[in-house]
């Protein structure tokens, strides 16, 4: 690069959110707020699978493991009713 006078390139900054951030609340009770997370891997064979998790953010509790090859949105929303009527809605 020296000898034929070129430039490494530089790579760009890490972007940052534009506007100021509002802290996240803190739940104060359970069932207050839940929160919904996907996992995927993939079985020694090469067939993926995927986890569907479902966390009461207070308590920390698990209300629900799901998994499947495939999660379908009509899936994932069978699964919140279904823990909807047993806890109530948060």
């Amino acid at each position: 690069y020296r000898e034929e006078r070129l430039q490494v390139r530089k790579r760009g900054g890490r972007k940052r959110a534009l506007g100021t951030r509002r802290p996240m609340l803190v739940p104060e009770r359970p069932n207050e707020r839940w929160s919904l997370d996907f996992v995927s891997d993939a079985f020694t064979d090469g067939r993926r699978f995927r986890v569907l998790a479902i966390v009461d953010d207070f308590s920390r509790e698990c209300l629900a493991l799901v998994a499947d090859t495939s999660l379908s949105g009509l899936r994932v929303i069978r699964e919140l009713t279904a823990i909807t009527a047993r806890r109530g809605r948060p």
